[in-house]
């Protein structure tokens, strides 16, 4: 029984994804921070789920977490790593507290630098483990090749990822391990139910608000029409397993809408942008 490593496993594309390899027949170390979570998530998936304790960001868990996927491997080779923990932070860059812009960057992307680290040599960069050799699948977004206004941190760190991946698909060509990029666009997970928990009572003196109570009734409605976490799913197995995968699958509800922002000249779609928010200049 081959075996994956999935972060973030405890709601959204991570619990899916979790969920999808467990019924492909996979032994699945699902990463979360609660034991409650834990706990819920083996009862869930039954006896191939192992839970793994640990946040992204504290790297001494991590590795401990990644000494004790290698004794239950018994010397076997990682499947893969779905590099998937994240969360979005929102606000205006003038205002945003640097706290919160630095605490977007340490999950989304140096949480995952630290898993590759951890889990790398289990994928086969340890040349004393046998069988095939492991992927990773970074989990990105269409934000990964588009800066959204008021959500520069989270458009940063998806940014952060896709140069990453690109990096380190070409750095671990040594070993035979490939790095394959999935960039969904909105999905149905909670990630944007939260945005209605933001508080904007610190922006209640920007001239940012209006702007910012637009974008948030946005994402709420992108997650109401958002795919199914469970396609995203799909796409993680099959970047895990073709033959011959793509470097980086975009998956959206509305491809059409992402084909027109990608052709338009930037100063027109900023305009657009701009005029839908109330970003212009008065006067």
């Amino acid at each position: 029984m081959r075996s994956v490593v999935v972060t973030g496993a405890s709601t959204g594309i991570g619990w899916a994804i979790a969920k999808f390899m467990v019924g492909r027949g996979y032994r699945v170390f699902g990463s979360v921070r609660k034991q409650a979570d834990a706990d819920r998530l083996t009862g869930e998936f039954g006896a191939n789920f192992t839970p793994l304790l640990f946040d992204v960001t504290d790297e001494a868990a991590v590795l401990a977490a990644a000494r004790n996927v290698r004794e239950a491997l018994g010397g076997e080779t990682l499947a893969g790593l779905v590099n998937n923990a994240g969360v979005a932070v929102a606000g205006p860059v003038l205002e945003l507290s640097v706290d919160d812009f630095r605490r977007q960057m340490d999950i989304n992307v140096i949480g995952p630098v630290i898993a590759t680290q951890a889990f790398g040599p289990l994928l086969g960069a340890d040349p004393s483990l046998k069988g095939p050799k492991g992927r990773i699948v970074m989990i990105s977004s269409v934000a990964g090749k588009n800066g959204n206004p008021l959500s520069a941190p989270y458009c940063t760190s998806k940014h952060a990822i896709e140069g990453l991946s690109e990096s380190l698909r070409r750095e671990l060509m040594l070993f035979g391990i490939d790095v394959i990029i999935v960039a969904p666009g909105a999905v149905k997970t909670p990630i944007w139910s939260k945005a209605e928990e933001i508080d904007l009572s610190v922006y209640q003196n920007s001239p940012y608000l209006p702007a910012l109570n637009k974008v948030m009734a946005f994402m709420m409605a992108l997650g109401a029409k958002g795919l199914p976490a469970e396609r995203i799913a799909e796409i993680v197995f099959e970047a895990l397993t073709a033959a011959s995968p793509k470097v980086r699958y975009q998956i959206t509800p509305n491809p059409m809408r992402h084909l027109i922002g990608a052709v338009l000249p930037k100063r027109t779609l900023d305009r657009i942008i701009a005029k839908q928010l109330g970003l212009l200049p008065q006067g």
